[in-house]
């Protein structure tokens, strides 16, 4: 049966919407920037370089779990780090993320929308998702 629960269908929204960015940016790096441009892009910024590829296998990884629903309100919030690593990175460049170097809002954005995430949980439609036990009066008037 298929809810019809506004907040179901939001809470799935959220989900598969947070977890498609997490894949997108990791694409970003991997297939356009490619590791060694992300690579450069960090030592620019005085970061270690040896942060590239864990970067990647956590956005890839918290995004797969995301987008899924395992386990993904904990993966969006070991994901904080890295929004707030970004926050960090594009504020000196202002508030628009068009800006050259990108701004800080969309970071910051999505760094709200998981913690929505965290507190909401993956939802009715996840695969993580561990049925509730019906009250017996609401089993008994569905059979």
């Amino acid at each position: 049966m298929v809810s019809r629960d506004p907040h179901a269908a939001a809470t799935a929204l959220l989900r598969l919407s947070l977890g498609s960015m997490w894949l997108s940016h990791a694409w970003l790096k991997y297939g356009v920037f490619t590791m060694a441009g992300f690579s450069q892009f960090l030592a620019q910024q005085q970061l270690p370089t040896a942060l590239a590829w864990p970067v990647l296998l956590a956005e890839v990884s918290g995004g797969l779990l995301i987008l899924l629903g395992l386990g993904g309100r904990w993966a969006s919030l070991a994901l904080l780090p890295i929004l707030a690593g970004a926050t960090l990175v594009h504020w000196p460049n202002g508030w628009v993320f068009n800006a050259p170097q990108g701004g800080w809002e969309y970071p910051v954005f999505l760094a709200a929308m998981s913690v929505v995430h965290a507190l909401l949980g993956d939802g009715a439609w996840s695969l993580g998702r561990t049925p509730r036990a019906q009250p017996a009066a609401l089993a008994g008037a569905r059979a």
